[in-house]
């Protein structure tokens, strides 16, 4: 049992040093890491509207302050918020033209943080790492 207890208690470790980490890469932008990860996303919409509960469902942390982050984006001009047309009680978001000029630059720094790892693991130690946690989880 301590051995399966160590093991979790070092992925959750491991899985909040790098949104800390994260975070810290782009404070200079006045970003933070779940902010980035709504831009992410807004981005892979590809220009299509997303709601606030489409968001919510694709973040990695999911977290109830959507709507406070997507505030904070909208106040930056980073993303717009407009009503729905087929139901007025949703909002429509997307990402402008400064928000995905400012996720280039974002990127750029997630990936410099990101490139010293990714030699410390092969390319099938990352696979067995990967399937091992997809087990772990029941996947």
């Amino acid at each position: 049992m301590d051995g399966y207890y160590n093991t979790v208690h070092e992925i959750i470790r491991t899985g909040h040093w790098i949104t800390d980490s994260i975070s810290k890469e782009l404070k200079e932008y006045d970003i933070y890491e779940p902010q980035f990860n709504v831009l992410r996303i807004l981005r892979g919409a590809k220009g299509r509207p997303v709601s606030v509960n489409t968001i919510l469902e694709q973040m990695v942390q999911r977290s109830s302050n959507v709507t406070r982050i997507v505030d904070k984006l909208c106040t930056k001009g980073l993303v717009e918020r407009t009503l729905c047309p087929d139901d007025r009680r949703k909002m429509d978001i997307v990402i402008t033209k400064e928000g995905s000029e400012l996720l280039k630059k974002l990127d750029k720094k997630v990936e410099g943080f990101h490139k010293p790892m990714m030699q410390n693991l092969s390319l099938e130690e990352l696979e067995t790492l990967r399937l091992l946690i997809q087990k772990l989880k029941g996947n």
